[in-house]
């Protein structure tokens, strides 16, 4: 089971493919329970994220145009390590 932070990012994730997401189909796809997935709604919404909920039979969840995945931060060391890996798969194009 992912840790919340990891599921919340993994939510939102899911959130910003698709237009409109059942809690059924967001449980199914993050891999845990619909409860889980009302609080992790109920957390995105504290971060500040517009999630909106529609009730009943074809409800379901939607991420407000707008919104979005927050900046991925790096520290030095992690900066270099994509860094070298873009150049590594970089140099690989066609040698498959």
């Amino acid at each position: 089971m992912l840790k919340t932070s990891a599921r919340l990012l993994r939510l939102l994730s899911v959130l910003q493919s698709r237009r409109h997401w059942s809690g059924s189909d967001l449980s199914e796809r993050v891999g845990v329970d619909p409860r889980t997935i009302r609080r992790d709604i109920d957390r995105l919404r504290e971060l500040g994220y517009a999630v909106e909920a529609s009730p009943g039979l074809g409800g379901g969840y939607q991420l407000k145009p707008g919104s979005s995945l927050p900046p991925v931060l790096l520290d030095d060391d992690e900066a270099v390590a994509v860094a070298v890996a873009v150049r590594a798969a970089a140099g690989s194009v066609g040698k498959m």
